[in-house]
């Protein structure tokens, strides 16, 4: 077994589990740019029906900051572009377009194309950005003979491939999805099926994200250590966002992977 070295000190782990977004890759270079395609197309959608996406609304249905040209620059760490499930997302779209009169299985299948057509533009793009640090990070890990996992609120197949995107596929034993379990985050699902895999106990991993609820999924499960990347918010708001963090830390700069006691 190996050590994680924060600033507060060392831990012994067994594994190490990570979220995705916002903790792997940069959250708004990838998720502000596929909800900005997917509510544009869903309020081109409404004006072809005479119907409107009132503008006024739409930060609040995802929980975003929007500048002046529409482009999405921040996001509620707790809220739901970056806690929900995509099904969450997608009802949030449809329950817009039943509350104009349309029926729920029409306004569903417009959500559905919309989704179509912004995952195209992702497919085209890949517009994913790695966190500053994060690939020497993991060569260390695994230099240690960490084993290491992600446990996602998105769908796994979807992880999979930003992954890939990301050329860091490789570092990791196993993907969870939230489609693999019954609940996902705050409930400690992902992290038990995770070490179910991987063979190990949850009272020896460390689990990393950037929001509070990977916090709570963390302390559900038993885990070692819950460490928090709170990643763009300001000093004032980290104790809020992430509450239930042992450790809070900027950067992967900040941690790094030993031997015991070395």
């Amino acid at each position: 077994m190996s050590d994680l070295i924060t600033p507060q000190g060392r831990q012994a782990v067994s594994a190490i589990l990570f979220d995705k977004d916002g903790t792997l890759l940069e959250f708004v270079s990838l998720w502000g740019v596929w909800a900005k395609c997917l509510l544009e197309r869903f309020g081109a959608h409404l004006n072809s029906r005479q119907l409107t996406l009132q503008p006024e609304t739409i930060p609040s249905l995802f929980g975003t900051v929007h500048n002046e040209g529409g482009n999405i620059t921040d996001y509620d760490r707790n809220g739901p572009l970056a806690m929900g499930t995509m099904a969450d997302l997608y009802a949030i779209l449809a329950w817009q377009g039943y509350l104009q009169g349309l029926s729920w299985a029409e306004t569903m299948e417009i959500v559905d194309l919309c989704r179509k057509e912004a995952d195209a533009m992702m497919d085209e793009m890949r517009p994913v950005v790695p966190l500053p640090g994060l690939t020497r990070f993991l060569e260390e890990a695994r230099s240690h003979g960490v084993p290491m996992a992600v446990v996602t609120a998105d769908e796994t197949d979807a992880a999979e491939k930003h992954l890939r995107w990301l050329g860091i596929r490789d570092y990791f034993s196993e993907v969870i999805g939230t489609d693999q379990v019954e609940r996902g985050k705050p409930f400690p699902d992902m992290v038990q099926l995770a070490c179910s895999r991987l063979g190990i106990d949850p009272s020896g991993v460390v689990v990393i994200g950037d929001t509070n609820g990977d916090m709570r999924m963390a302390k559900a499960a038993g885990a070692a250590l819950a460490i928090g990347l709170p990643g763009s918010a300001s000093d004032d708001e980290v104790s809020n966002l992430l509450s239930d963090a042992d450790v809070i830390v900027r950067t992967y700069e900040d941690l790094s992977v030993g031997r015991p006691g070395k």
